[in-house]
């Protein structure tokens, strides 16, 4: 179904004086038939707003937009499907030999253990296998920060509990347009306006359209030092990011946003892809690795379950 959005600048006067103003701003809408009375309530349950007296929109366009997550706007459930069986959406690149995740980081090889031609002689006629060999380092593809990546005594791959990893409440914030080349940081201010306690947060970036290619490995965003630190405090459970790191890699040796989320025990995804195709709110999250001792990242299969 298409979803609908309300482009304008306001003038917000409050019943015990003073006044509210804004320009360019945009609002999620139930429905394209939206009033502007309609929208200007809209636009004080958004803000959280109280005593409002006077609500005025100025240049007011409503277009066909994707969702970003404005608070007051609940999906239409008359709309929904009538299976209850919900859509899954692949959030995982793919891995082949030679797939360049990282730039400087080895790329994964394949090599036959078994071929299928030599398994004949192995067993019964007909019957055919083939093994084969992935060697590869564990930052390949989309994959999953433990602690045990950034402090040696943090839990492990096989450490995690996997309530932790599965089916999360997820909060997708879509921030395309949230970032600029020149000002590439995910700040908290960007991230204020959800509860995000017990959520997987993902930060939807759109860098992964470059995933494979040159330029997907500079000037890329990230989340700043202080907005893991207030995801954090906001009880996120884990963080994800469509990008090439969750931390700015052409700031130095620093690593702020592994540092203070990992030792938080707030789990990382790195590398995830698709997050446009999920809803603001209402999708629940899964990204589980295989439980390696002694290991502290390795590629997942993360996926969302999305409401039909």
């Amino acid at each position: 179904m298409p979803e609908y959005r309300a482009h304008f600048d306001f003038d917000i006067r409050f019943a015990n004086g003073g006044g509210l103003a804004g320009t360019g701003f945009r609002l999620d809408l139930p429905s394209a038939d939206a009033t502007e009375d309609a929208i200007g309530r809209l636009l004080v349950r958004h803000l959280g707003l109280a005593l409002v007296d006077e609500v005025e929109l100025r240049g007011l366009r409503i277009v066909e937009e994707p969702h970003r997550g404005s608070r007051g706007v609940v999906p239409d459930a008359s709309a929904a499907a009538p299976s209850t069986k919900p859509r899954v959406v692949d959030l995982s690149h793919p891995i082949r030999a030679g797939l360049v995740t990282y730039p400087g980081l080895p790329a994964p090889t394949i090599t036959p253990h078994l071929t299928r031609e030599d398994s004949r002689a192995r067993y019964a006629p007909g019957t055919e296998f083939a093994m084969d060999i992935l060697t590869m380092v564990g930052n390949t593809g989309t994959y999953l920060d433990s602690p045990f990546h950034r402090y040696a005594e943090g839990p492990d791959l096989a450490g995690l509990e996997l309530a932790s990893l599965v089916g999360l409440r997820a909060e997708v914030f879509h921030l395309e347009d949230a970032w600029t080349p020149e000002r590439r940081g995910i700040r908290p201010e960007t991230l204020a306006d959800r509860d995000v306690r017990g959520a997987a947060v993902l930060l939807h970036t759109g860098w992964d359209r470059w995933f494979g290619r040159p330029e997907y490995g500079s000037r890329a965003p990230y989340l700043t030092g202080e907005g893991a630190q207030w995801l954090i405090d906001a009880g996120a459970a884990l963080v994800g990011i469509d990008s090439l790191n969750i931390d700015d890699t052409e700031a130095g040796g620093e690593r702020p946003a592994h540092t203070l989320l990992l030792g938080a025990g707030v789990h990382v995804v790195e590398h995830l892809t698709n997050l446009g195709g999920l809803p603001a709110r209402g999708a629940r999250f899964t990204a589980a690795p295989p439980a390696v001792e002694g290991f502290g990242t390795f590629p997942v299969r993360a996926f969302a379950e999305v409401p039909a």
